[in-house]
């Protein structure tokens, strides 16, 4: 009697299909992290515990290049502008999250560490290297505030954390 056999199945996240997936499941869900930020920021400003967020800082301070990138886009488009440049930035680091070993990333702490370390990589990096006021002045609420947006960020990314033994 023939008995067939099949090779074992490799074991799943491995194959760079399944890897591609995780980055892009990953990509949307940073997008959409990023959409919640955007709502939560409304929140926080309209309550007054932040004065300025990222984004209006880049739009109305003199950031470097950013404001003349700006000025070719018509008046009326340019809020719409940097909201979707936030939302792509969201999605690049969503899709670094995606990235990440599956191990790492099946960790429920995961996505809201990530998401503070964004969050340091923005307020310790990029807003000095823009010359933002951000990186000049301390304000607690706002730190505090804007820390907990990117907690709210990771938490959305973590949807993107697989489960069980894959």
């Amino acid at each position: 009697m023939d008995v067939e056999t099949s090779p074992a199945p490799a074991p799943q996240g491995t194959s760079v299909a399944s890897r591609a997936g995780d980055v892009l499941r990953g990509a949307a869900w940073g997008a959409v992290g990023a959409m919640a930020m955007t709502g939560m920021r409304v929140i926080t400003t309209e309550l007054g515990l932040v004065q300025q967020t990222p984004p209006q800082a880049l739009k109305r301070q003199r950031a470097r290049g950013v404001r003349a990138l700006l000025r070719r886009a018509p008046r009326t488009q340019r809020r719409g502008l940097v909201e979707a440049a936030h939302w792509a930035f969201g999605a690049s680091g969503g899709a670094a999250f995606g990235a990440l070993p599956r191990s790492m990333r099946r960790r429920p702490w995961a996505g809201p560490v990530y998401g503070l370390v964004v969050w340091l990589g923005f307020e310790l990096g990029i807003a000095p290297a823009l010359g933002l006021s951000q990186a000049k002045r301390a304000r607690l609420v706002d730190r505090l505030a804007l820390a907990a947006d990117h907690v709210l960020y990771g938490l959305v990314l973590s949807a993107t954390r697989p489960t069980g033994r894959s």
